[in-house]
């Protein structure tokens, strides 16, 4: 995942940058909004972590500059300022979050994270068709098919069975999962989950090779093989 970093304090730029790197990510650090507009033109950037406050341009007109570029490409706005006003425009301008310094690396983290795998589930259910082992699982219609056997799955399995295809072989977030699908997260919605997951896995029993696993204290995770690359 590939990171527009804009920040024009040095010290707090390089440490962030290093921190992402350390966690797995592929971030760029540029001081100014000028140059981070620059960067964002020639780069492919899947979340954008903008300063507010820089020169040459500031984070909310690199924001306007970059969403009539692409505006569905995710921004976190980093700012010294709590004010009401300020958050307001930031979120006007398109913002999916705003963090005010000071702040721990590990929830910019949390939150960058959380924000990828919203956009990943958004994907997922354009997926009209999804090859999990040996079943075929189709969105649309709702039928999960392995050999000649249809199953026909419920409103509520057909989504919680796409959420999980998105993120195969990864963790999905019980409270995002529940948010998702059931609205709220409460103690109710999640035990009714937990049932929905145990008709999955009996859907899915036919393949040996699939599983539905509990992550304790965090979620579940859809193991299943990955799909063959045609050799053609």
């Amino acid at each position: 995942m590939r990171i527009l970093l804009c920040e024009d304090d040095e010290n707090l730029g390089m440490l962030l940058r290093e921190y992402l790197q350390a966690k797995g990510f592929n971030a760029d650090l540029y001081p100014d909004g000028e140059a981070g507009y620059k960067a964002f033109l020639k780069g492919k950037y899947d979340i954008c972590v903008l300063d507010v406050m820089m020169p040459k341009k500031d984070g909310f007109a690199l924001a306007q500059e970059i969403r009539s570029v692409n505006g569905e490409v995710p921004i976190i706005f980093l700012t010294a300022k709590n004010i009401k006003e300020d958050i307001l425009e930031g979120f006007k301008l398109g913002a999916d979050d705003y963090i005010t310094k000071p702040f721990s690396m590990e929830e910019l983290v949390f939150r960058i994270e959380a924000i990828l795998r919203r956009v990943k589930g958004k994907k997922g259910k354009d997926v009209v068709q999804y090859m999990i082992g040996k079943f075929t699982f189709d969105t649309q219609k709702q039928t999960l098919q392995i050999g000649d056997k249809v199953a026909k799955l419920t409103t509520k399995e057909s989504e919680l069975l796409s959420l999980l295809c998105a993120h195969v072989n990864e963790i999905l977030e019980r409270n995002y999962a529940l948010k998702t699908i059931w609205i709220d997260d409460n103690y109710f919605n999640a035990r009714s989950m937990d049932v929905y997951i145990t008709k999955l896995r009996k859907h899915l029993k036919d393949d040996p090779a699939i599983e539905i696993i509990n992550i304790h204290g965090k979620g579940y995770k859809l193991i299943a093989p990955e799909p063959a690359e045609d050799e053609n």
